[in-house]
C-alpha cells in the first residue's frame, strides 16, 4: 500500500491491554473479518511490553495482510517493521518519520479540529489526516471536539480522512456521509460483548453510505 492508496473501512486501535494473549485472541478474528488498518496503542505498557506486543501484532497483521501502524513511537515502528506510524501534534516530525520508514510507509497525523494542522501534515508527507473527537470519548474525555464540516471541507487536502472519538454504529454513518474514509474505533469494538459483530456494524456504515 502506498501513501496515496485509497484507504477505506474500520481503523481498529488497540486498547490499553497488558495481557498480550488476550489482546491477540481478540484481535485475530477482527483482522480476519476485514479491518482496514490496525494501530497499536497502549498507554499502560512499559517499553518491553510494548515491544513484545507490537512484535506479536506485526506477525498477526502480516498473516492477515492488514497494515500495522504504531501510535506515537517511530522507533518502535522501525523496530518491528510496521507499515507505518500515527503521530499526534507533539509526537514527532512527519518528514522525519517518512525518511525513516520510506516512501511506502503509511504515516498518519492527528489534526483534531484544526485545518492548519492538516495542511502542514499533508505538506510534510502525511498519508492520512485524522479529525476528532467528534463525540464524547471515554479514551480521551478532554479531547478537542470536531465538527463534521471538517470532513466535508477536508477533501481539498487530497488524502484519506479518519474520524475518531466516541464513534458508535449509530452515529458513525453521518460521518461517513460527510466524508470520512476510515472510522477509528477502540472500545466500541474491543469492549463489545461480541467484537466481531460490533466490527460488522461499523462496516455497515460504509455500505449504507454507498446506497
Amino acid at each position: 500500500m502506498t501513501p496515496t492508496s485509497v484507504m477505506s473501512g474500520v481503523y481498529l486501535i488497540t486498547p490499553d491491554q497488558t495481557d498480550t494473549a488476550a489482546l491477540l485472541a481478540t484481535t485475530a478474528p477482527l483482522l480476519a473479518a476485514g479491518v482496514a488498518l490496525l494501530q497499536y496503542r497502549n498507554k499502560r505498557a512499559d517499553a518491553a511490553l510494548r515491544l513484545a506486543q507490537a512484535t506479536a501484532l506485526q506477525a498477526l497483521c502480516t498473516r492477515h495482510q492488514v497494515p500495522l501502524l504504531i501510535n506515537d513511537e517511530l522507533e518502535l515502528a522501525v523496530a518491528v517493521g510496521a507499515a507505518g506510524v500515527h503521530l499526534g501534534e507533539d509526537d514527532g516530525d512527519i518528514a522525519a518519520a517518512r525518511a525513516a520508514l520510506g516512501p511506502e510507509a503509511i504515516i498518519g497525523a492527528s489534526c483534531y479540529n484544526e485545518p492548519a494542522l492538516a495542511e502542514r501534515a499533508v505538506a510534510a508527507g502525511a498519508s492520512y489526516i485524522a479529525w476528532g473527537a467528534f463525540y464524547p470519548s471515554t479514551t480521551k474525555p478532554l479531547a478537542r471536539r470536531a465538527d463534521p464540516q471538517l470532513l466535508r471541507d477536508g477533501h481539498r487536502f487530497g488524502v484519506p480522512q479518519v474520524a475518531i472519538g466516541g464513534l458508535t454504529p449509530d452515529n458513525a454513518g453521518a460521518l461517513v456521509a460527510a466524508g470520512a474514509d476510515l472510522l477509528a474505533v477502540i472500545s466500541g469494538i474491543y469492549a463489545a460483548p461480541d467484537p466481531v459483530a460490533a466490527l460488522r456494524a461499523y462496516q455497515a456504515c460504509f455500505k449504507e453510505a454507498q446506497r
